[in-house]
């Protein structure tokens, strides 16, 4: 009689969890067929919203699992004491990149806070989505789209850099690289790749005056950080931090992977790391990227 009554308060002890359990996997089911008859009424009824929607909802997921990797990444780094020069490439780069997103998300944060104004802020989302939106919300069109409209926006800064660097050519003390400028200037304009070789051969003039970060002219800052991708709206001296910062940045990711080497990046990888440095990569395949 005893063990009996045992056996029947354990039943009554455990069958509230149970319970729970048995709630909670109904709600999730539940939930999910609720959810899964809602996409279909949208595919059915609103086809075009259901594109927007689902590219909208897909984006925050992306941008959440981005978010979870990057507290991770600085999680890991705060405790092992390590600076974002030391990390690999991939976590650098994840880094560098969910930076900049949050960076342009700011901006709707900023106007999402008065009342009511979330009407306001999909009104404006709508309408500008390269403008206010990162990648994730970009539907695969406009991922290409947008990526030609900026890297329009780069070449267009190219003529201007130019036209100052041969302005500066008379400033350069030694004959020989005097020499060398001009030719690169000649060759670029040409429409000619410079060789590495003649690049480099011209350090010493990008470290000193004239053409050192402190020395150049402010317009001279503003069409390198149109160049770059970055505003030009700010004064000259946070120009030149930022144009720094950014080029410091890409050193540093460069030196990450050589370590890595290119031959462990897949295509995207390879496409990111082509358009971040210049190229438009988003219609040059991925042997001539790599």
């Amino acid at each position: 009689m005893r063990l009996r009554t045992n056996a029947t308060s354990s039943k009554l002890h455990l069958s509230p969890k149970a319970d729970v359990k048995n709630l909670m996997s109904y709600v999730v089911t539940k939930t999910k067929a609720i959810n899964g008859k809602y996409h279909r009424f949208l595919g059915r009824h609103f086809p075009r919203f259901y594109v927007l929607y689902t590219i909208f909802m897909k984006g925050l997921q992306m941008l959440w699992a981005d978010a979870k990797k990057a507290r991770r990444i600085k999680t890991n780094m705060w405790k092992h004491n390590i600076k974002f020069h030391q990390l690999p490439y991939r976590e650098m780069e994840h880094l560098r990149q969910f930076r900049q997103d949050v960076t342009k998300c700011l901006f709707l944060g900023i106007i999402s806070i008065p009342p009511f104004a979330n009407y306001l802020v999909f009104l404006l989302m709508y309408l500008f989505p390269r403008q206010l939106l990162i990648r994730h919300f970009w539907t695969p069109k406009q991922q290409t789209d947008f990526l030609d409209i900026y890297h329009a926006f780069r070449k267009q800064s190219h003529p201007e850099i130019i036209s100052y660097l041969e302005k500066v050519i008379p400033l350069i003390s030694d004959a020989g690289l005097r020499w060398r400028l001009t030719d690169l200037c000649t060759k670029i304009q040409r429409g000619t790749h410079p060789a590495i070789h003649d690049i480099l051969a011209l350090r010493e003039c990008f470290s000193n005056h004239p053409l050192g970060m402190n020395q150049l002219q402010a317009l001279h800052v503003k069409a390198l950080s149109r160049a770059m991708l970055l505003t030009s709206y700010l004064p000259p001296p946070l120009l030149r931090h930022r144009l720094k910062t950014h080029t410091t940045v890409i050193h540093q990711l460069d030196k990450a992977l050589a370590k890595l080497g290119i031959g462990q990046l897949t295509a995207q990888e390879v496409k990111s790391a082509c358009y971040l440095r210049g190229l438009n990569s988003t219609h040059i395949g991925e042997d001539r990227c790599r």
